[in-house]
């Protein structure tokens, strides 16, 4: 099973010291050799991004920073885990190197899944399981 985690905390506009990127650099390179991390990427902060949104029709464009947001999504990373259990597991320990934040996991509807061939009925099932 593949999950995405999500990471979410308190923008502070400093740079992660040395310290901090050689242990998150540390889990990395652990989790990619031991097949339980497939990809991860981090966010530069909001300043340099930009919010699109779409509503009744209309679109919007906001460019950073997002003051008004208390938590920012800070980076993600996609899990292979035998269980949700798992997947909680292992992002208890990345948070844990991280410090304060938060992380949503959602587990992912991948091609393979797509590919077996299920009927419409058996597809939308995976949705409510």
């Amino acid at each position: 099973m593949r999950f995405l985690s999500i990471y979410s905390h308190k923008e502070t506009n400093t740079p992660p010291s040395p310290e901090e990127i050689g242990r998150m650099q540390k889990l990395v390179e652990e989790g990619m050799k031991a097949g339980w991390l497939l990809s991860t990427e981090g966010c530069l902060p909001s300043a340099k991004g930009a919010r699109v949104r779409r509503a009744s029709g209309k679109t919007t464009v906001s460019d950073g920073p997002f003051t008004e947001s208390k938590e920012l999504v800070g980076g993600f990373a996609i899990l292979q885990a035998n269980s949700k259990q798992e997947a909680i597991e292992l992002t208890k320990a990345f948070l844990a190197v991280a410090g304060d934040g938060e992380c949503e996991i959602r587990e992912l509807y991948t091609q393979q899944d797509a590919s077996r061939g299920d009927t419409a009925e058996q597809l939308a099932e995976q949705f409510t399981r």
